[in-house]
């Protein structure tokens, strides 16, 4: 039986590596699924938690689409939409409101890192930021969610208000309670310059990342540049794990190839990290450079981009949009 799926991704701009080995390449796993039902969302409403230049965020958004379709993600067989064109997802972050508690999300660590040491400077919406999450999920009867490690307790909160609502309202199943899709190997790609680092688009230094724009020279150049250190590529997994800039790079190095980090090792113990650098860097070009051609051509096409979002809202507007008359009616509206 067939999963239903959902996932969301901001429109920040500069969608890089770490997005792509740490999400976007399973969700067209995910897509190619003959039997799963997905749903992958450009989340612009999570986006303006912080201040976004209102261009650049129209720009982006159809960047995001763009990523998705160059990645391999078929339109045809999933709905790709923006959330701020299905009003549900609003509406129902409001009622979800009222069903979740303060003590839930003051437990939410990641509000705490974001919003740093002044967190009463933060936003709101960036405090209330996994209600939103939870309405994404639940309005379209979700049985799983790919999460990386820093979503898990988002979506255990999500589980939490689901299960709130059905039982204050004795409407047994009505939510759906989702299941996380854990990627086990791979989903944590680190910096290119400290390998105890996430990968980040937030990182001061472009040298930190390889962005899917990035042409073959840019690439070439990073990898040459990448941090590594003085010794020769470890002969077995139990070493690599205290060296974490070399398991960053033969981590990235099995994703690309969907090979497992044991054969990588295998293939180069004791090898010069030159050496190694040089096959990654073939491997990255074959396997990224498409995608960024393909993302450059995208871009330029705003008709194109803008029709699949018309036809993805259309379809998610008509799943959701009777999910939230469905919990008008169980609340008493």
């Amino acid at each position: 039986m067939g999963k239903k799926i959902f996932s969301g991704v901001q429109p920040t701009g500069n969608l890089h590596l770490g997005n792509y080995l740490g999400a976007i390449k399973n969700f067209v796993d995910l897509n190619n699924e003959p039997a799963n039902e997905c749903v992958f969302c450009v989340v612009d409403l999570h986006a303006i938690t912080v201040n976004q230049d209102p261009q650049e965020l129209r720009n982006n958004i159809r960047e995001t689409v763009a990523t998705f379709i160059a990645c391999g993600i078929n339109p045809e067989k999933s709905i790709i939409f923006n959330q701020s064109a299905v009003p549900a997802h609003s509406e129902a972050a409001w009622l979800l409101s009222c069903v979740a508690r303060m003590g839930w999300l003051n437990r939410m660590t990641q509000f705490k890192e974001k919003a740093g040491k002044d967190k009463e400077k933060a936003s709101i919406g960036l405090y209330s930021y996994p209600i939103l999450m939870a309405a994404d999920i639940l309005l379209y009867d979700t049985t799983h969610v790919p999460v990386g490690q820093d979503q898990k307790q988002h979506l255990e909160l999500c589980r939490d208000i689901a299960q709130k609502f059905n039982n204050d309202y004795g409407v047994d199943d009505f939510l759906k309670i989702p299941e996380p899709l854990i990627q086990k190997q791979f989903s944590r790609i680190m910096s290119l310059k400290d390998g105890t680092k996430k990968m980040s688009k937030s990182e001061l230094s472009d040298l930190s990342r390889i962005n899917l724009t990035d042409d073959k020279d840019l690439i070439v150049n990073k990898i040459k540049k990448a941090k590594t250190d003085p010794l020769p590529l470890p002969s077995n997994t139990d070493e690599l794990m205290k060296r974490p800039e070399a398991r960053n790079l033969l981590e990235i190095y099995s994703s690309l190839k969907n090979s497992s980090l044991d054969n990588s090792v295998g293939e180069f113990k004791g090898k010069k990290f030159s050496d190694f650098k040089d096959k990654l860097t073939q491997l990255l070009v074959e396997k990224i450079n498409p995608i960024t051609l393909e993302i450059k051509k995208l871009v330029n096409d705003k008709g194109f981009l803008d029709k699949i979002l018309l036809e993805g809202h259309k379809k998610a507007n008509n799943i959701a949009s009777k999910k939230i008359k469905k919990m008008q009616e169980i609340i008493g509206f």
